[in-house]
Protein backbone atom coordinates (compact mmCIF):
# COMPACT_ATOMS: atom_id res chain seq x y z
CA UNK A 1 0.00 0.00 0.00
CA UNK A 2 1.21 3.58 -1.26
CA UNK A 3 1.82 5.80 1.79
CA UNK A 4 2.71 9.38 2.12
CA UNK A 5 4.82 10.78 5.30
CA UNK A 6 4.28 14.51 5.51
CA UNK A 7 5.60 17.01 8.31
CA UNK A 8 3.51 19.41 9.88
CA UNK A 9 2.44 23.07 8.15
CA UNK A 10 4.55 25.46 9.06
CA UNK A 11 2.16 28.44 9.13
CA UNK A 12 0.90 28.40 12.65
CA UNK A 13 4.67 28.72 13.87
CA UNK A 14 5.80 31.28 11.41
CA UNK A 15 4.46 34.25 13.50
CA UNK A 16 7.25 33.20 15.84
CA UNK A 17 10.00 33.25 13.89
CA UNK A 18 12.42 35.40 14.93
CA UNK A 19 10.22 36.62 18.26
CA UNK A 20 12.31 37.73 21.34
CA UNK A 21 12.86 34.83 23.74
CA UNK A 22 10.38 37.18 26.25
CA UNK A 23 7.77 37.44 23.33
CA UNK A 24 8.09 33.32 23.25
CA UNK A 25 7.66 33.17 26.35
CA UNK A 26 3.96 34.99 25.90
CA UNK A 27 2.83 32.72 23.29
CA UNK A 28 3.90 29.72 25.38
CA UNK A 29 7.27 28.66 23.12
CA UNK A 30 10.76 28.47 23.36
CA UNK A 31 13.96 28.91 21.34
CA UNK A 32 16.68 25.88 21.60
CA UNK A 33 19.82 25.98 19.83
CA UNK A 34 20.84 22.20 18.45
CA UNK A 35 23.84 21.25 20.63
CA UNK A 36 24.25 17.27 18.95
CA UNK A 37 22.91 15.43 16.18
CA UNK A 38 20.76 13.84 16.77
CA UNK A 39 18.72 14.84 19.22
CA UNK A 40 16.37 18.21 17.80
CA UNK A 41 14.25 16.60 15.41
CA UNK A 42 12.43 19.39 13.02
CA UNK A 43 8.58 18.30 12.80
CA UNK A 44 8.61 20.59 9.75
CA UNK A 45 10.94 19.10 7.88
CA UNK A 46 11.05 15.89 9.47
CA UNK A 47 15.15 16.24 9.88
CA UNK A 48 17.46 16.26 12.82
CA UNK A 49 18.95 19.86 13.48
CA UNK A 50 22.15 20.57 13.32
CA UNK A 51 24.35 21.64 16.28
CA UNK A 52 24.09 25.48 16.27
CA UNK A 53 20.70 25.75 14.85
CA UNK A 54 18.10 27.39 16.45
CA UNK A 55 14.43 25.28 17.33
CA UNK A 56 11.32 26.82 18.76
CA UNK A 57 9.97 24.23 20.89
CA UNK A 58 6.17 24.54 20.83
CA UNK A 59 2.73 22.90 21.92
CA UNK A 60 1.32 21.32 19.13
CA UNK A 61 -1.85 19.84 18.96
CA UNK A 62 -1.22 16.92 16.61
CA UNK A 63 -4.53 15.10 16.78
CA UNK A 64 -7.38 17.43 17.12
CA UNK A 65 -10.27 15.38 16.96
CA UNK A 66 -13.81 14.98 18.52
CA UNK A 67 -12.66 12.27 21.30
CA UNK A 68 -10.98 10.99 23.93
CA UNK A 69 -7.74 10.74 21.74
CA UNK A 70 -7.40 14.18 20.89
CA UNK A 71 -4.02 14.76 22.03
CA UNK A 72 -1.04 17.71 22.36
CA UNK A 73 2.87 17.87 23.12
CA UNK A 74 5.74 19.57 22.82
CA UNK A 75 7.62 19.32 19.73
CA UNK A 76 10.58 21.10 17.97
CA UNK A 77 9.84 22.92 14.63
CA UNK A 78 12.94 24.28 12.89
CA UNK A 79 12.89 28.36 12.78
CA UNK A 80 12.69 29.76 9.63
CA UNK A 81 11.14 26.46 7.80
CA UNK A 82 8.68 27.34 5.01
CA UNK A 83 7.65 24.07 3.83
CA UNK A 84 6.69 20.68 5.09
CA UNK A 85 8.88 17.46 4.04
CA UNK A 86 6.73 14.71 2.21
CA UNK A 87 8.39 11.08 1.88
CA UNK A 88 6.23 8.96 -0.33
CA UNK A 89 6.75 5.40 -0.08
CA UNK A 90 9.82 6.34 2.08
CA UNK A 91 11.14 6.19 6.03
CA UNK A 92 12.88 9.70 6.28
CA UNK A 93 15.88 8.70 8.18
CA UNK A 94 15.04 10.78 11.38
CA UNK A 95 12.83 8.61 11.77
CA UNK A 96 14.58 5.57 10.97
CA UNK A 97 17.29 5.74 12.99
CA UNK A 98 14.73 6.20 16.38
CA UNK A 99 12.92 3.72 18.73
CA UNK A 100 9.64 4.54 17.78
CA UNK A 101 5.62 4.32 18.90
CA UNK A 102 3.48 3.88 16.15
CA UNK A 103 -0.39 4.35 16.28
CA UNK A 104 -3.14 3.24 14.41
CA UNK A 105 -6.56 5.13 13.90
CA UNK A 106 -9.82 4.50 12.18
CA UNK A 107 -11.84 6.22 9.90
CA UNK A 108 -13.75 7.07 12.93
CA UNK A 109 -10.29 8.78 14.41
CA UNK A 110 -10.86 5.99 16.97
CA UNK A 111 -7.53 3.86 18.28
CA UNK A 112 -7.00 0.49 16.74
CA UNK A 113 -3.73 -0.95 17.54
CA UNK A 114 -0.54 0.34 18.78
CA UNK A 115 3.29 -1.29 18.46
CA UNK A 116 6.40 -0.01 19.70
CA UNK A 117 9.20 -0.64 17.06
CA UNK A 118 12.97 0.50 15.63
CA UNK A 119 12.10 3.20 12.90
CA UNK A 120 13.40 0.18 10.73
CA UNK A 121 10.42 -1.34 10.99
CA UNK A 122 8.57 1.11 9.82
CA UNK A 123 8.16 0.47 6.30
CA UNK A 124 6.01 -2.95 6.45
CA UNK A 125 4.57 -2.16 9.42
CA UNK A 126 2.73 1.46 7.39
CA UNK A 127 2.18 -1.18 4.36
CA UNK A 128 0.15 -3.71 6.45
CA UNK A 129 -2.05 -1.41 8.20
CA UNK A 130 -2.75 0.70 5.80
CA UNK A 131 -4.08 -2.09 3.47
CA UNK A 132 -6.94 -2.36 5.73
CA UNK A 133 -9.69 -0.38 4.58
CA UNK A 134 -10.53 0.33 8.11
CA UNK A 135 -7.38 2.57 8.30
CA UNK A 136 -7.82 5.86 8.47
CA UNK A 137 -4.42 7.36 9.19
CA UNK A 138 -1.13 6.62 11.23
CA UNK A 139 0.82 8.51 14.02
CA UNK A 140 4.48 8.03 14.76
CA UNK A 141 5.79 8.88 17.82
CA UNK A 142 9.32 8.89 18.97
CA UNK A 143 8.77 5.89 21.77
CA UNK A 144 11.11 7.55 24.87
CA UNK A 145 9.79 10.97 24.78
CA UNK A 146 6.78 10.59 23.95
CA UNK A 147 6.52 13.01 21.32
CA UNK A 148 4.72 13.49 18.06
CA UNK A 149 7.20 12.67 15.07
CA UNK A 150 4.79 12.72 12.11
CA UNK A 151 1.46 11.60 10.37
CA UNK A 152 0.66 8.97 7.63
CA UNK A 153 -1.53 8.51 5.09
CA UNK A 154 -2.37 6.74 2.05
CA UNK A 155 -0.97 8.56 -0.80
Amino acid sequence: MAYVIRGIDPAPFQPLYGMSDADLAEHGAIRRRADAKPGFPCRITLTDAEPGEDLLLVNFEHLPVGNPYRSRYAVYVREGATAPAEYRDEVPGQLASRLLSVRRFGTDDMLMAGEVIEGTDLDPLLRAWLADPATGFVHVHNAKPGCFAAEVRRD
